[in-house]
């Protein structure tokens, strides 16, 4: 077999999510990143990895590409399952997954970098307009989910109990991508409290922006 490779970008919230699995699964892989704001993704090379030109893909040890962040982290949680990411129960994981899908189709894909690009160049937003669009999606799906959270007696130290899975993998990654458009956390301090709680975690840390290799 050979070596795990995980092509992604520093400040990609997607890339973020898979980072957070592969540490938390203990995982070792090779980093390659490519530069989204100069166009990395749609060069020819990376473009026969994953002809969809996005971040993340993950090239597992047979050569097989995975990409598209959840179905990334789900397999992984399925081929070294522990600590698992999602729960044992059928409305837990139910739970789960509705809780990081509410991030990776409600929020990302309105907020993402193809998007805010073509807000500018083809409707002439300036910045301070991309960032109201930014925020304003956020607040979208935030404001509900704070609300469930903090009624939900499944919420614990993290999204559902005191343990940290799939939504949470998810939540950070939106949490850290929102302090770079100002989005004001204070009206969410459920979800602040428990993206607090996963920085406190070595695998969610090592998995930062901050802390990559192409960082800048």
């Amino acid at each position: 077999m050979g070596e795990i490779v995980l092509h992604n970008y520093f400040r990609s919230s997607t890339s973020y999510r898979v980072r957070i699995a592969l540490e938390m699964k203990r995982l070792n892989y090779t980093y390659v990143a490519h530069h989204l704001r100069h166009g990395g993704q749609r060069e020819p090379g990376y473009l026969s990895v994953n002809p969809q030109g996005l971040v993340p893909a993950l090239v597992w040890e047979d050569g097989t590409m995975i990409a598209q962040s959840l179905a990334i982290v789900e397999f992984l949680d399925e081929v070294a399952p522990e600590p698992p990411l999602l729960p044992a129960d059928p409305l837990g994981r139910a739970r789960v997954r509705m809780l990081a899908q509410m991030v990776a189709c409600d929020i990302h894909p309105v907020n993402n970098l193809r998007i805010l690009n073509m807000l500018r160049t083809r409707f002439g937003a300036d910045d301070a307009a991309v960032a109201e669009w930014f925020r304003h999606w956020v607040g979208e799906t935030f404001a509900p989910m704070e609300k469930m959270l903090a009624e939900s007696p499944q919420t614990g130290r993290f999204c559902h109990g005191d343990t940290p899975g799939l939504a949470d993998i998810c939540l950070v990654a939106q949490v850290a991508n929102n302090g770079r458009f100002g989005v004001d956390m204070t009206p969410y301090p459920t979800i602040s409290r428990i993206a607090a709680n996963c920085m406190e975690l070595p695998a969610f840390i090592k998995a930062a922006p901050r802390n990559q290799p192409d960082a800048e």
